[in-house]
């Protein structure tokens, strides 16, 4: 009988394991005809998903950018929204502003008129990539280049953090920033205060919340990760490294718990359901 429980026991840990490292996982949903030339940053709203679209190199001021939207169906709209762009990456919105990272130029796009409002220019930087904005209407933005976060407010940029190598991914919930770098997933405060959330081998790009303070987070050499921010740990999502499509700037919807997905060389936005 003792062993019987023993075994049964043993039973339980084993399923309760297989569980645990199966708990998330993601199901492709749809993938947009190879349409979009070189797709950086995927931003869903309810409206669609608006697209940064860099159609060149991605350091290049080339004026070939621009910004495309894709319907939640995975139907291309319109991959011309926005043309005029250099190499547009990352995206925010404030109220009727779409805020965009290009290059040396955060770029403010008024969304009902379909046209540029505004361009904030900071020559000093190396080159701008992703873009977040807190609840305050402030808009931040990394300096990928540089290793460096700027302060946007209003129309003026000033430099917030340094020395952040491999900076990429940024987003903003409450009073703190979330980080991604070439080696770590941090938090950090008005105050500066730095706090190692995780530690990233292929070096971060997009990062999105699930909702339960945990994260959807890529890598654009083609990873995507599940962070549990508690444990400090992270699950392998997704690998598509071997092949042309890469992981880049990620969308997410919480409410159907779709992350859209830009796979730059490929050309294309992939939708995956997070389960």
């Amino acid at each position: 009988m003792k062993n019987l429980s023993k075994i049964c026991l043993s039973a339980l840990f084993a399923v309760a394991a297989v569980t645990a490292s199966a708990q998330h996982k993601v199901e492709k949903l749809w993938e947009t005809e190879p349409l979009i030339k070189v797709p950086e940053s995927a931003l869903f709203t309810k409206s669609g998903i608006y697209v940064s679209i860099i159609d060149g190199q991605p350091w290049e001021a080339d004026g070939k950018g621009g910004i495309g939207k894709v319907g939640a169906n995975g139907k291309i709209i319109n991959a011309d929204w926005i043309t005029g762009l250099n190499a547009p990456k990352g995206m925010a919105i404030v109220g009727d502003l779409l805020y965009v990272a290009d290059i040396h130029d955060v770029v403010a796009i008024s969304i009902s008129k379909g046209k540029i409002d505004h361009k904030i220019a900071v020559p000093e930087s190396g080159g701008f990539n992703d873009v977040t904005a807190d609840k305050n209407g402030t808009v931040w933005v990394t300096d990928s280049q540089k290793g460096a976060i700027y302060k946007v407010q209003g129309k003026t940029a000033t430099l917030f953090m340094d020395n952040l190598r491999g900076i990429n991914g940024i987003k903003a919930i409450d009073d703190k920033l979330y980080v991604l770098t070439g080696k770590e997933m941090f938090v950090t405060d008005a105050s500066k205060n730095k706090t190692t959330i995780v530690a990233l081998e292929q070096g971060g790009d997009g990062i999105e919340p699930v909702g339960n303070g945990d994260f959807i987070v890529t890598a654009w050499s083609g990873y995507m990760y599940y962070v549990n921010t508690a444990k400090g740990t992270k699950d392998l999502l997704l690998d598509t490294h071997t092949g042309n499509s890469k992981t880049a700037d990620i969308g997410y919807d919480p409410a159907t718990k779709t992350i859209y997905v830009p796979t730059f060389s490929a050309n294309s936005i992939a939708a995956y359901k997070l389960q």
